[in-house]
C-alpha cells in the first residue's frame, strides 16, 4: 500500500477504506467507528520496493475474490473485503479496530445481526 510503513499503518489505512463503503461501512458506523486521521507516526516513505508488504492489496484481492467465487457471487462485496483483510492482518486490524473503540467480534455481531434484520 502506497504511503504505508508497517502493517498496523496498512491494516489503518483498510478500515479506513472499509468505514466508507457498503454493509462493513454501515456497520463500522453504527458501532461509533469514527472517521479519524490515522493513528501511526509520520515517516519519510520507504525506499523504493521497500515497502511493509508491497503485495497487500493484491494478496486482499484474490482472498476477497476466492470468497466471493466460494459463494457464487457474481461480485466482491465488502463483507468479501473485510474477510481477506481480516486474513491478512490478523492482529494488526484487531489493534486498528481497538484504537477506533471497538472489536472483532462486535463488528462480525453487529454484520449477523445486520443480515438478520435483513431477512425479516
Amino acid at each position: 500500500m502506497s504511503f504505508a510503513h508497517s502493517r498496523e499503518d496498512e491494516a489503518e489505512r483498510w478500515l479506513r477504506v472499509l468505514r466508507m463503503h457498503g454493509r462493513v461501512g454501515e456497520s463500522l458506523q453504527a458501532l461509533g467507528v469514527p472517521e479519524a486521521p490515522l493513528m501511526t507516526d509520520a515517516r519519510p516513505l520507504p525506499a523504493e520496493g521497500s515497502a511493509p508488504n508491497a503485495g497487500a492489496v493484491d494478496a486482499v484481492y484474490r482472498r476477497a475474490s476466492a470468497m466471493a467465487i466460494a459463494r457464487a457471487a457474481d461480485r466482491v462485496g465488502t463483507i468479501d473485503v473485510l474477510f481477506a483483510v481480516l486474513a491478512t492482518y490478523g492482529r494488526a486490524f484487531d489493534r486498528a479496530l481497538y484504537i477506533r473503540g471497538t472489536s472483532r467480534e462486535e463488528l462480525l455481531e453487529r454484520l449477523v445481526s445486520a443480515e438478520d434484520r435483513a431477512l425479516r
